[in-house]
């Protein structure tokens, strides 16, 4: 009888083992709608658009109705993605060719010359009338002027008189030399580089490195470099910045070259490697997010970038390119809505002027490279025609010539 209590006892032990085993396996099943609810749902896939160009239908081509995120980072000499004078951004390649340049408009490919319009799809970060990434005002941008002190006069007093009127808080004069003048006008803003007044290489690398911590230190989000014979036309920069994020890896600009320049880089001892990739000229104007510009920092603080340029030798604007393209691999976000005097400036659509972020005008060797735009000044009162576009941008301004009503 003892014995058989004993049995018993196990076999009741065994029967709640097993009873136990498979309420656990059992336990799932029960619940089956909770379970797959939390499986990732199927997203529908994005319908394409056929854009149809000249070639007719055997030059369309299949675009994707998605959002394109600038700038597109890719490795090395990668693809880029740029923006066009009116605003067309190009779908591959660096440079928009000489034929687009020309009247403003959309970069063509294939053989067919297929226009890429504005609208591919969704709206395009970086493109004007997209909508801003962030809430960016215009003390977010650190605008920097370089100059020498022999153009203070010619050159800066005309800036002062249009552009600058409207951004003095936030432009610093760059410069090589004193002057009361400028000082009164600009206050704590002028800053002597106490660099070179030539213009060599090792000039221009120092002012660029002193803009470069000076952005640095005034926590703003935004640095863009500019020339003393750039126009800026401070919607359009205000607009496009908008379109990205400045904790991004950004850099906006315009190639001079319509490849990219190969520099040889000196290494330790006596042998060099070849190095490609884009830069943005300086004469262009060009922007970099913080975000980025605190990667450059082993490269460009605290003088830094002066030793840097040595290695390739290589002046300020493609000492910036190859640390940001070469070095930290980040691919240049191609713009043709900066402009410098190198380019036909006659040849930019007049109705398309005020939608640029910069604009220039010719030297002595080719006075008449002025943007085609109509006016109360005439070219002998404006030459520059900033004057003129100031005045279409602000016309309340005090010296500009009251709009006659009908």
């Amino acid at each position: 009888m003892h014995f058989s209590r004993i049995g018993i006892s196990k076999l009741c032990f065994l029967l709640s083992l097993a009873f136990c085993a498979f309420l656990l396996l059992l336990i799932p099943s029960l619940q089956p709608t909770r379970w797959r609810s939390k499986l990732p749902q199927p997203q529908p896939q994005p319908r394409s658009r056929t854009i149809g160009g000249r070639g007719g239908a055997s030059g369309r081509r299949q675009y994707h109705s998605v959002v394109l995120h600038l700038p597109l980072r890719n490795p090395r000499m990668g693809n880029t993605t740029g923006v066009l004078a009116d605003g067309t951004q190009t779908a591959k390649g660096a440079a928009a060719p000489a034929s687009s340049l020309a009247v403003g408009g959309a970069v063509t490919t294939g053989k067919h010359n297929t226009p890429l319009p504005l609208n591919i799809g969704a709206p395009q970060a970086g493109l004007p009338g997209s909508p801003p990434r962030e809430q960016l005002e215009l003390t977010d941008i650190f605008i920097a002027v370089k100059t020498t002190k022999k153009y203070h006069k010619s050159r800066l007093e005309l800036l002062f008189q249009t552009w600058i009127s409207q951004a003095k808080e936030q432009t610093f004069i760059f410069t090589d030399g004193e002057d009361k003048e400028l000082r009164r006008k600009a206050g704590e803003n002028m800053i002597n580089t106490n660099c070179s007044a030539t213009h060599t290489r090792q000039a221009l690398c120092c002012k660029m490195s002193v803009e470069y911590d000076k952005f640095i230190e005034s926590q703003k989000k935004w640095f863009c470099h500019m020339d003393d014979d750039n126009y800026v036309i401070l919607p359009s920069l205000l607009k496009l910045l908008s379109s990205y994020s400045h904790t991004q890896d950004v850099y906006l600009g315009r190639p001079s070259l319509d490849h990219p320049i190969e520099a040889a880089e000196r290494v330790k001892g006596d042998g060099s490697v070849s190095v490609k990739f884009w830069f943005a000229t300086g004469g262009a104007g060009f922007c970099i997010s913080r975000g980025l510009a605190l990667k450059m920092s082993p490269w460009a603080s605290l003088g830094n970038f002066i030793s840097t340029a040595e290695k390739i030798r290589l002046p300020d604007d493609c000492t910036v390119g190859y640390i940001i393209e070469a070095l930290l691999e980040v691919s240049m976000t191609h713009s043709l809505l900066f402009h410098s005097h190198l380019e036909n400036l006659r040849r930019l659509p007049s109705d398309s002027v005020l939608r640029q972020v910069t604009l220039s005008y010719g030297g002595y060797e080719n006075g008449r490279n002025v943007v085609s735009i109509g006016g109360a000044f005439s070219l002998a009162e404006d030459p520059s025609r900033f004057k003129t576009v100031h005045c279409h941008l602000y016309p309340q301004t005090g010296w500009c010539p009251a709009k006659k009503h009908p």
